[in-house]
C-alpha cells in the first residue's frame, strides 16, 4: 500500500475544527492564531490524512486527553465542555480517527450555528462567558461557504488533462482495471443514458470499448483505479482513493460495495476475466443492487456508512435497465 495511507494523525480538538470554519467566515484575512494556520495548512496539502479529535477527560475517555496546551482562556471546564459538546453533535467518541475531509464533512452537516457550544445565552459565571467570537456570525458565514472552501477542489484543467491520459491507458492496455461494483455502476450509467464523452470518469467509454471488443480482459483491482477514475472530480490523485460524496465517505461505503460484489461474483481481487464472461456473470448473480450496491441499515445522515446509492423505493433503477440493455448486445 502507499506510504501516505499510514501517516500518523494529526491530533485535532475539536473546537479547533469548529475555530478553522469560523475562520473562513471573518471579514478580515481570517484568524491570526498561528496553531489554527498551521493546521489549515496541514490539511489543504493532505485533505484526506487522518485526524484524530482528542479533548479533555476525567473519566473513561481520559486515556486520549491531549492536556490543557491548546486550552483558550476561557477556561478548563468550558474547553472541556466545549469539545465534548462538538463531539456528541458529531456522534463522535473522544480519540476519534478519521480522515480530514469526513471530520470537516460531517462538522458542516452536524452543527449549523455555535450557539449552545461556543457561547451561550446567559453567563452564569466568569468560567462560562464563552468565546467573544460566538455571537459573531463568523462561524454561520464559513460554513455557508462550504467544503470547497476549506479542502479545494480538483481544478478543471487536472481532470481534462487525467481524462485523456486514462483513456489512452486503458484503450492501450493488456487488461482494463476495474474495482468491483464499477462494473455495476457503468451498467447504471448505461441505462441512465450516460454515453460518450463522458467527463466525470470513463464508464461510458468502458462500456463502448467492450461493446465493440467483448473478449477484452478485465482485473478486477481495488481502490479508485486510474483507469476508470482517472478523472473524476471525487477521487484522490495521492492516495488513489475516492474521498468525496456527500461526507467525505464514498471511499469506504465504496470499499464495502466492492467486497459485496466480489462475494455475489465468487471472485477475489485479482480475478481476471473476459468482458463478455464477466458480465454474463454479473447479470446473472446480481439481478438488482439491494443490499450489494444499495447497502441496507444505513439510518443516520451522518454515519460514516451513508450510501447515496440506497435512497428511493427502489434503488438505482438504472441499473436493472441498463442489465436488460445489455444482456442483449452482449448476447
Amino acid at each position: 500500500m502507499d506510504k501516505e495511507k499510514h501517516n500518523p494523525p494529526l491530533t485535532l480538538r475539536p473546537y479547533q475544527a469548529m475555530c478553522l470554519v469560523c475562520s473562513l467566515g471573518e471579514e478580515d484575512s481570517g484568524s491570526t492564531d498561528a496553531r489554527l494556520k498551521d493546521i489549515l495548512d496541514a490539511i489543504r496539502a493532505h485533505p484526506d490524512q487522518p485526524v484524530a479529535l482528542r479533548c479533555n477527560s476525567d473519566d473513561v475517555f481520559a486515556y486520549q486527553s491531549p492536556g490543557a496546551e491548546d486550552d483558550t482562556p476561557e477556561g478548563t471546564e468550558f474547553n472541556m465542555k466545549r469539545d465534548m459538546d462538538i463531539l456528541l453533535r458529531m456522534d463522535l467518541a473522544p480519540g476519534s480517527i478519521l480522515p480530514a475531509r469526513y471530520v470537516f464533512v460531517r462538522l458542516l452537516r452536524a452543527i449549523s450555528s455555535c450557539a449552545g457550544i461556543c457561547g451561550y445565552d446567559t453567563a452564569t459565571s466568569d468560567a462560562w462567558k464563552g468565546c467573544p467570537k460566538a455571537k459573531s456570525g463568523s462561524y454561520k458565514k464559513g460554513r455557508e461557504k462550504g467544503i470547497d472552501a476549506l479542502l479545494p477542489p480538483r481544478s478543471e484543467e487536472e481532470m481534462a488533462r487525467d481524462k485523456k491520459k486514462s483513456l489512452k491507458d486503458m484503450y492501450e492496455a493488456n487488461t482494463i482495471r476495474i474495482r468491483p461494483h464499477i462494473l455495476v455502476c457503468a451498467v447504471a450509467q448505461y441505462g441512465n443514458g450516460a454515453r460518450p464523452p463522458y467527463k466525470p470518469d470513463n464508464l461510458p467509454e468502458m462500456i463502448q470499448h467492450v461493446l465493440k471488443n467483448p473478449g477484452a480482459p478485465i482485473t478486477l483491482v481495488p481502490s479508485a483505479d486510474w483507469m476508470m477514475c482517472g478523472p473524476c472530480p471525487d477521487r484522490s490523485p495521492e492516495l488513489n482513493a475516492c474521498v468525496r460524496g456527500g461526507l467525505g465517505s464514498r471511499g469506504l461505503y465504496n470499499e464495502m460495495k466492492d467486497l459485496n460484489v466480489l462475494r455475489a461474483l465468487g471472485l477475489t481481487y485479482g480475478a481476471k476475466m473476459s468482458a463478455k464472461e464477466i458480465y454474463r456473470l454479473l447479470f446473472e448473480r446480481i439481478p438488482k443492487v439491494d443490499g450489494v450496491c444499495a447497502l441496507q441499515n444505513v439510518a443516520s445522515d451522518i454515519s460514516v456508512w451513508r450510501d447515496g446509492c440506497g435512497r428511493s423505493a427502489e434503488p438505482c433503477p438504472g441499473y436493472r435497465k441498463g442489465r436488460e440493455m445489455l444482456m442483449k448486445k452482449l448476447a
